[in-house]
């Protein structure tokens, strides 16, 4: 099984991947982050966002269920997914190949979402590298805002202004119903 917790920069995914966690501990957290990270390494990527490389969608896909196939225990992916084509095309992928996706999704008003961004650090010593981050996020509010309103058949929303304890008790109950 994936459990897929999607929603916008800022809306809380890692924090609530780690509560899972330790709820789940038989779980392997697969961030595919880390995949773009490492295409970024090796091939440009002109419009900034490792996403928009199809290389990074099928890798994704290839990644997710070889470790599903190998290791044969859940995975926990916090990821932000929101441009219909791609989420269609992996989720679309994993679902080919077999994968039982469970698809969660971090609802947040952009003003607590702005505010969390806001306050978030992600380079401490370079704080125009942290601004640049921020504002990278900051400009993707609106799609995941859209996104929302498109969100695949199963999907179970998430009110991100909850406490992580409320947000992964409603994931572990969805998850054993």
């Amino acid at each position: 099984m994936i459990v897929w917790v999607n929603g916008a920069f800022g809306s809380g995914k890692s924090t609530l991947v780690e509560e899972l966690r330790g709820r789940l501990p038989e779980a392997l957290v697969f961030d595919p982050e880390t995949v773009g990270y490492l295409l970024r390494e090796v091939v440009p990527v002109p419009t900034g966002d490792f996403q928009d490389l199809p290389l990074w969608r099928s890798q994704v896909v290839s990644l997710a269920t070889g470790l599903l196939t190998e290791y044969r225990r859940p995975l926990l992916v916090p990821m932000t997914l929101v441009h219909p084509g791609y989420r269609a095309e992996v989720f679309g992928g994993l679902a080919a190949a077999g994968a039982d996706l469970r698809h969660f999704f971090l609802d947040l008003p952009e003003p607590v979402l702005r505010a969390r961004i806001d306050g978030r650090s992600f380079f401490p010593d370079d704080p125009a590298r942290d601004e640049k981050v921020r504002s990278w996020c900051r400009d993707r509010i609106a799609a995941s805002a859209a996104a929302a309103e498109s969100l695949p058949a199963g999907t179970v929303r998430l009110d991100a202004e909850l406490t992580v304890d409320e947000l992964a008790d409603r994931v572990v109950a969805a998850l054993a119903a």
